[in-house]
């Protein structure tokens, strides 16, 4: 009988037999690897209700007081790492994820190493306050999880891939890991293939779960680097008070800037101590925003995503807020969103004037409709209201300050690092 090739003979005949059939159970664990639209179009209507139509089938991990979140590859994913496919920028639903072994990835998949951050968000990142509240989780997830600083971001809206964040966002994640964001939206994948990522945080609740505690040190983190970053100190201004009025132009802007301007000045200058302060969130810098925060103790604006920068003052600062007609009524709970963010990183809100005149709404029958009508309306003033607001606000900022109860944050919460805290629980 004709001797077989080495590879085929008898003595070998186990080992070729082992190596075939272990190459057969890894094609099938690539072929096993199934993919799932990103959104879920079963939790349409109430995507943001208990439920999320974003990796609707996988489960967050979440410590008590602590982020809502999903790292990959963990126990919970029983080792699997994330693979995602698709960048469409208009529907979600053809956008897909699954979960792959990492030395069994599916067939034309492309492996990345390092840590990505994959957020969701049920808004947009252009808007700095809805843009912060999808990363800020992250900031909390790396101070409690050994300072590690993601290689890339991956993007999504509704399960749809943006390519971008504000340049005031992504300046503020900048400052605080160290690097400007990377923004990952698959441009050199070819259509239809999968991107599998060696390690994946992704956050779908934004601040939900979180302790206020724990917002408050995030808060500080981010304002440390950001002060760090742009070499802003607010020392030596303990007995100063600075009132800054942070305006708009267009939409929810004071019909008469100048008016109201002199309003407040006149009140600041019953104080020795109070200098005023006038710029328009336009037209600065990341920085120059930065440093202005830094040396303000009390902050007049009207509702707009520039109030987002009350967190960059000293804890135990003041903000005063202003509506134009309409919205008390119909603006719903969106309407507190910076009285939140005044509570989640140590500021004070000394509340809100609601202009009462303007036009009334031609649409009484439809309250959508009027609230479209509002949304961008001008405010107007009231001289008296104005002036004795503001007397009492400053009087109780220097009263703070000469009983040494007000907050320098100059140098608070700068480091980051594990803590103990309680043991996760896994929730949807």
């Amino acid at each position: 009988m004709q001797n077989l090739p080495i590879m085929y003979s008898y003595e070998n005949y186990p080992m070729v037999a082992q190596d075939v059939e272990l190459e057969s159970m890894a094609e099938k664990l690539r072929e096993s690897v199934t993919f799932l639209p990103l959104k879920d179009l079963r939790y349409v209507d109430n995507a943001t209700q208990g439920h999320t139509w974003f990796m609707s089938s996988l489960n967050d991990t979440h410590a008590e007081g602590e982020v809502q979140y999903q790292y990959f590859p963990s126990e919970p994913s029983k080792g699997r790492v994330l693979c995602l496919k698709g960048r469409d920028t208009h529907d979600g639903s053809r956008n897909y994820y699954a979960l792959a072994w990492w030395e069994f990835l599916p067939r034309n998949a492309t492996a990345v190493k390092g840590l990505t951050f994959v957020s969701y968000n049920h808004y947009n990142y252009d808007n700095i306050w809805h843009g912060l509240s999808a990363t800020l989780p992250f900031v909390a997830w790396y101070q409690r999880e050994g300072c590690q600083s993601p290689d890339r971001w991956i993007l999504y809206h509704w399960g749809e891939i943006r390519q971008r964040m504000s340049m005031w966002l992504g300046k503020l994640m900048e400052a605080t890991f160290g690097g400007f964001p990377v923004i990952e939206y698959f441009d050199g994948v070819e259509e239809g293939s999968p991107v599998c990522l060696e390690k994946v945080v992704v956050m779908r609740h934004n601040e939900g779960g979180m302790s206020l505690q724990r917002r408050m040190e995030a808060y500080d983190l981010m304002r440390c680097r950001a002060r760090s970053y742009c070499n802003v100190s607010s020392k030596g201004r303990r007995r100063k008070i600075q009132l800054t009025m942070f305006m708009r132009t267009g939409p929810r802007s004071f019909r008469n800037d100048s008016l109201v301007i002199e309003i407040f000045r006149k009140a600041c200058a019953m104080f020795k101590e109070c200098r005023l302060a006038v710029a328009y969130s336009h037209n600065l810098t990341f920085c120059e925003q930065v440093k202005l925060m830094s040396r303000t103790d009390i902050l007049v604006s009207p509702h707009g995503a520039q109030l987002t920068n009350m967190f960059l003052m000293d804890r135990n600062s003041s903000v005063m807020e202003f509506f134009p007609k309409g919205w008390l009524e119909l603006a719903g709970v969106g309407q507190y969103v910076y009285h939140w963010i005044a509570s989640w990183s140590g500021m004070r809100h000394e509340g809100a004037w609601r202009d009462p005149k303007g036009d009334t709404c031609p649409y009484q029958e439809d309250k959508h409709r009027c609230m479209s009508y509002y949304k961008s309306g001008r405010i107007g003033h009231d001289e008296t209201h104005f002036t004795e607001w503001a007397r009492k606000v400053v009087n109780e900022v220097r009263s703070r300050k000469r009983d040494a109860k007000y907050s320098d944050s100059s140098s608070v919460g700068c480091t980051c690092g594990k803590t103990s805290r309680t043991p996760p629980s896994v929730s949807r």
